[in-house]
């Protein structure tokens, strides 16, 4: 047999698995291509749909396999949808993934170990967990990746604790406006000060039985059955967190982020993949060449993520408190951000034609380059992990305006821990919007967020250098957990 021949069927094989949804498959393939970069056969596993939507905004050319990089598909268990380039419901993906996927990886993974190299591992997204009983039944490891925040992670462990003490689930409606999310939680380790309102949403019900709290509890309880966990995050931005977790849980955790910069620093430029980027939305690159036109920290950037939706009144606030802001801005607005049917967009024309000289509005656009422009001096945003890393690794403050899941949580840290944070109001007014935005852009606080934006910056090059921590616990979960010991 040829020797070469003989090294690639020998490699360890990756199966990688993220849930479907822009936020965890980006992660999950810059891991994937760090995996495939310390030599192993990697298996990229989406689902149909966004497979297919893939293929639409990438090129079916950039997916194709690679001799030891392949993409596989599985079915989300969801009917078909008439909708081609949207994001799918959040809860109804939880409750299909969670119910019906676990035979389709078995037969996937069944189908792939009739070739060689045979499937040695699993790598899967910390809410994807029916892969722990795929493990289990196949006998090999399995990595879970985490990827919100240690300090979500921490809140969402606490999740069974709320119940039990009577704190949720919500007793009425009401609960959400009359300060009740204001009560203290004094039980959670190295969080001080926390108050309901700084869990993760999927508290806020009155319903014991709601899907993605019932969802939530089960998955993260599972993810700690794995093999080991790995963090997107740095050591020493959740430190105090990461250590009482590691006290708390009796599996190994490791951090391996922002692992969109450990994949940028480590990832070899010729390796099959190490240009694509993995976005669902056609990425529109025409705005970098617009900042470059602009003065340095001068620009706004505003996007609210893959999954958040505004209703027309919040969005016409948030274009009018740009407006009347007076500051540039780049401003990413999904054709599906906002939640009403047939929105036409009519009432932005007003706004769209006062800022033509000074704003910018794109579809999607690559946002970790756009947070590395020196022409950005702050972020708008929704707090998602993804975001708030970029943003970090940017050296750009923040403005909060949380919406679902952790995203509370990561306000919280920007705003009182790091640093580096400014928060609106969920009912969001334009005269707020304006305030905030004017501080962040012209003031005095925002110019001292700025500084520690870079502190951080450097903190978080510094894990993802040789020798830095979360390049070391790569190396370290590879060796001691995912790599085959005779």
């Amino acid at each position: 047999m040829d020797a070469q021949i003989q090294a690639q069927e020998e490699k360890p094989h990756a199966v990688c698995i993220p849930f479907p949804a822009q936020g965890h498959i980006a992660p999950m393939f810059h891991l994937a291509k760090l995996i495939h970069s310390h030599g192993f056969h990697i298996t990229f596993v989406n689902t149909e749909y966004n497979h297919n939507r893939l293929l639409s905004s990438q090129g079916p050319a950039a997916l194709l396999a690679a001799d030891d990089f392949n993409f596989a598909t599985i079915p989300d268990g969801l009917p078909p949808s008439a909708e081609l380039n949207a994001t799918q419901d959040i809860a109804s993906l939880c409750a299909s993934t969670s119910t019906t996927c676990l035979s389709p990886l078995l037969h996937l993974i069944h189908k792939l170990n009739q070739n060689k190299p045979t499937v040695s591992c699993i790598v899967s997204s910390c809410i994807m967990t029916f892969s722990v009983d795929a493990a289990k039944e196949l006998g090999i490891p399995v990595l879970v990746l985490w990827t919100p925040s240690a300090c979500g992670l921490m809140c969402y462990l606490q999740f069974q604790q709320l119940l039990q003490d009577g704190l949720i689930p919500l007793k009425n409606e009401g609960n959400l406006s009359d300060g009740y999310l204001d009560t203290p939680v004094s039980s959670v380790p190295a969080i001080k000060d926390v108050c309901l309102r700084d869990f993760p949403t999927f508290i806020r019900t009155t319903n014991p039985d709601d899907i993605l709290l019932k969802f939530t509890i089960t998955e993260v309880q599972r993810a700690t059955q794995a093999s080991a966990i790995i963090i997107n995050s740095f050591e020493e931005l959740e430190s105090p967190v990461l250590n009482a977790l590691r006290s708390m849980l009796t599996i190994p955790i490791y951090t391996v982020g922002p692992l969109f910069l450990l994949s940028k620093h480590n990832v070899p430029s010729d390796a099959p993949v190490s240009s694509l980027s993995l976005n669902l939305w056609k990425e529109d690159t025409t705005c970098l060449g617009w900042l470059d036109k602009k003065d340095k920290a001068s620009v706004l950037y505003v996007n609210f993520g893959s999954i958040a939706v505004l209703s027309k009144d919040q969005l016409v606030e948030f274009a009018w408190g740009l407006a009347n802001s007076k500051c540039d801005f780049l401003w990413v607005l999904r054709s599906d951000l906002v939640k009403e049917k047939n929105y036409s967009g009519d009432d932005m024309e007003e706004f769209l034609e006062e800022t033509r000289e000074r704003g910018l509005v794109v579809s999607w656009c690559p946002q970790e380059v756009v947070l590395e422009h020196a022409a950005v001096g702050g972020f708008l945003t929704h707090s998602g992990w993804n975001s708030t890393l970029e943003s970090l690794s940017g050296g750009v403050p923040m403005i909060s305006w949380p919406f679902f899941a952790e995203q509370p949580t990561n306000c919280r840290f920007a705003c009182r821990e790091w640093g580096v944070g400014m928060e609106i109001g969920s009912g969001v007014e334009r005269g707020e919007v304006e305030k905030v935005v004017r501080e962040m852009m012209d003031g005095e606080k925002g110019s001292e967020m700025r500084k520690k934006a870079m502190d951080w910056k450097e903190c978080a090059l510094n894990a993802c250098q040789i020798d830095g921590q979360s390049l070391v616990n790569l190396e370290r979960v590879l060796k001691e957990v995912m790599l085959p010991h005779n």
